[in-house]
């Protein structure tokens, strides 16, 4: 019996001691922030969302879409996260005061989407007929009509031979000949095309085995023909609908009661699916999404933290300058001591 007061004591301090570390040294830290503004205060981050927004994100928890998905951008010391180009910086508290619940996520079968709003097509922006986000350039159009930056002046050094070394005139007479095959001048670059251009470290594995059976894609969805333009709302539509019409190896399920099949009566509805194949419905049909998917997509295009938080560093942030590495020089050319 006289051991039972520190027994109960002992388990009092002990959660206690956790209450006031898990709830309120956190709230004593982070809980009283509040959005951050300029000067002026019109450049206001976050701002409180309300409507569709709201509701999606309830659409979002019922369908355990945070099961599967999160919504933090990890540090670099931390994970790849910003060199996948989920983000430009960390996540912040600041990022989630408005947000309850805060869907941080529990594990990641696909991709981040704290900043899938921000990877969305601009309005201005016309999609590719291939259905990417933007147009791309021809491979034969961009070698053989090269930008008259570039090319201006290389013809002017192969016309003076006196004034140019003679190792670079292989790359010059390469660059103004571009009908020379580029096999005979393996070390030099050749004019650059609008197809991205394997990795050295790449090129030689690709040479030795090209029979070899193409890799798998990343986890995360890849744009293909004939869909919209990639992040767009019309595009989350259709990876809601059929996630393997775009991803094949995608193991996220099929949100189809979403959305409802109808008979077109006059015309065929602005917010219609541009489904193609065996998900495409039939000859006089469409499929629109209700009201919550409408919600839902609202709610993922609202998702957006690539705005520039105070104390925290982007990935694209300049780094300062050290003086001792590099001193200004002095009047005399010499650095200055």
């Amino acid at each position: 019996m006289k051991g039972l007061a520190p027994l109960f004591l002992g388990i009092f301090g002990t959660f206690a001691f956790s209450w006031v570390g898990l709830t309120m040294i956190p709230n004593w830290q982070i809980g009283h922030l509040n959005p951050q503004s300029d000067e002026e205060g019109t450049d206001v981050y976050p701002m409180p969302q309300s409507g569709m927004v709201t509701r999606g994100a309830r659409v979002y928890a019922a369908n355990g879409c945070n099961y599967c998905h999160s919504e933090q951008v990890r540090a670099e010391y931390a994970g790849a996260d910003i060199e996948r180009k989920w983000g430009d910086r960390r996540s912040a508290p600041r990022d989630y005061i408005f947000e309850r619940p805060v869907f941080l996520g529990k594990m990641r079968m696909g991709q981040d989407l704290a900043n899938i709003g921000a990877r969305a097509p601009k309005e201005e922006e016309s999609p590719s007929p291939a259905g990417g986000g933007g147009p791309a350039p021809s491979p034969t159009g961009a070698a053989q009509s090269p930008s008259p930056s570039a090319a201006q002046p290389k013809p002017q050094a192969a016309q003076s031979p006196g004034s140019a070394a003679p190792q670079q005139q292989p790359a010059t007479s390469a660059t103004t000949s571009p009908s020379s095959p580029p096999s005979k001048s393996p070390a030099v670059a050749g004019p650059s095309t609008g197809v991205a251009s394997p990795s050295p470290a790449a090129a030689p594995a690709a040479a030795a085995s090209p029979g070899a059976p193409p890799q798998a894609g990343p986890p995360w969805p890849e744009q293909t023909a004939g869909l919209p333009p990639m992040y767009s709302a019309a595009w989350h539509h259709v990876h809601l609908y059929s996630p393997r019409s775009i991803n094949f190896d995608s193991n996220m399920p099929s949100y189809r009661f979403l959305y409802e099949n109808r008979r077109i009566s006059d015309a065929r509805s602005s917010d219609a699916l541009q489904l193609t194949g065996s998900d495409a419905p039939p000859q006089g049909w469409e499929i629109v999404p209700t009201y919550d998917a409408k919600c839902l997509v609202a709610y993922m295009m609202a998702l957006n933290q690539s705005h520039p938080l105070k104390g925290v560093r982007s990935a694209g942030a300049p780094a300062a300058a050290s003086p001792a590495a590099s001193p200004s020089p002095a009047p005399g050319g010499q650095p200055a001591k």
